[in-house]
């Protein structure tokens, strides 16, 4: 990849865009939260040429989540299971509306 790739990628959300050291900073934590959270398996960093984790804005949005149950004296597992739940319920609704959606426009209502 050339630095003009990198460079047009940096608006991706997916784009792991930053080291762990940056994320730690970031997000204000340690980078033993982000190994305890990638323990976890809430989030899977990608690896560097090097073997480095580097993190996507999206994992950093999931990792501040994390960070904010702990925060509130969740314990770390319990936070992780938590988001996992948390999303699985957001798709969920998501594909539920798409079949609403699609049952309306079939059946359409009739006069009376």
């Amino acid at each position: 990849m050339t630095a003009d790739d990198s460079y047009g990628r940096l608006d991706d959300d997916d784009y792991p865009a930053y080291t762990m050291g940056r994320a730690a900073e970031v997000l204000g934590t340690t980078q033993g939260f982000l190994r305890a959270i990638g323990e976890a398996r809430l989030i899977t960093p990608l690896r560097s040429a090097g073997g480095h984790r580097r993190y996507s804005r999206y994992q950093l949005r999931i990792a501040a989540r994390a960070r904010e149950l702990v925060d509130q004296g969740t314990p770390i597992e319990a936070a992780c299971r938590i988001i996992i739940l948390e999303d699985q319920l957001e798709e969920a609704q998501r594909i539920n509306a798409e079949y609403r959606r699609a049952a309306e426009s079939s059946n359409p209502p009739t006069a009376t």
